[in-house]
């Protein structure tokens, strides 16, 4: 049965899309994986012909998740709660919150965390991690966001994905794992490692 990883946070302009389709890649020459756009705005779908290696699939698919026919499949999510999300993330293995570096960008996470608890409450084994992504790299992480965080009651990932060119415009280029910044490929290969860990063991 697949392993499910779902990509979710209520605001825009926080680089799911992008992590899905890279973390996708990074899996996709050791497993069969399966990436699912609910979307309505279908960001991933519309650039399916640019990733012939990727299978790429809309929400049509999302009824029957756990019957698809692949060992991972990463479903990347709307920018805003849904009402398909609750159903969805009690289906999951794990679910992943990116976030932006500041204060404000941590806070804004709240109301998708508090639907991950619901989910839990239902699904024991359903596990969830934040991950600051899109961080400047001279910017630093101030005390009120690792405070902050540590508020949460959810896991943050030791990996950090900083706002690189290569990253941000590996939608377009093929994608980081196959593109020429080694720090890139080094921190969304971390990614992985960390994702691996978490849907493997307890922590």
């Amino acid at each position: 049965m697949a392993k499910i990883i779902t990509i979710a946070h209520q605001k825009g302009g926080v680089g799911k899309s992008t992590l899905a389709i890279n973390l996708a890649l990074c899996f996709q020459d050791q497993l069969s994986v399966g990436l699912v756009d609910i979307d309505p705005q279908g960001s991933i779908l519309h650039i399916k012909d640019d990733f012939p290696q990727l299978s790429i699939v809309g929400e049509n698919r999302l009824q029957n998740i756990r019957q698809l026919d692949y060992d991972l499949i990463i479903v990347d999510t709307p920018p805003y709660l849904s009402n398909r999300l609750p159903e969805l993330f009690e289906n999951s293995d794990l679910i992943i919150v990116p976030t932006k570096a500041g204060f404000f960008d941590v806070m804004a996470i709240r109301s998708t965390l508090r639907l991950i608890k619901e989910a839990q409450a239902k699904t024991p084994s359903l596990k969830a991690v934040i991950i600051l992504n899109i961080v400047k790299p001279r910017a630093g992480i101030t005390k009120d966001v690792i405070d902050l965080l540590a508020t949460m009651d959810t896991p943050i990932l030791k990996t950090m994905i900083h706002d690189r060119v290569s990253i941000a415009s590996s939608i377009i280029t093929s994608g980081v794992i196959n593109g020429k910044d080694q720090k890139a490929k080094e921190e969304i290969t971390s990614l992985a490692e960390e994702v691996v860990h978490h849907l493997t063991h307890e922590v």
